[in-house]
């Protein structure tokens, strides 16, 4: 039997989950927890849940993380472009030469 603890967090609604064979084990979302909606934190107390669920860490075969890398790109650019200093802010004498 393969055991997998699952994470994803960082985006939205942080969460773990254990599946086992195909078959969801433990599951929790980490705001049932923090009592704070759309929690995006890293999952502490969801993973500790889920690793509890199974009898302890040794149970786990693999852990794996959630990442979308367009996701990723798109949240990146659009805080850049969010911090960048509009045209019209002049360049420090600096920076012109």
């Amino acid at each position: 039997m393969t055991t997998i603890l699952g994470v994803s967090c960082l985006y939205h609604d942080a969460a773990a989950a254990v599946v086992r064979d195909g078959e969801i084990i433990a599951a929790a979302q980490e705001e049932r927890f923090t009592r704070k909606k759309h929690d995006r934190r890293y999952p502490e107390a969801a993973i500790a849940y889920c690793i509890d669920q199974i009898g302890g860490a040794e149970a786990l075969d693999a852990v794996v993380f959630y990442e979308d890398p367009v996701l990723s790109l798109d949240r990146i650019l659009k805080i850049a472009i969010e911090l960048a200093p509009p045209r019209s802010c002049p360049l420090p004498a600096r920076a012109r030469n």
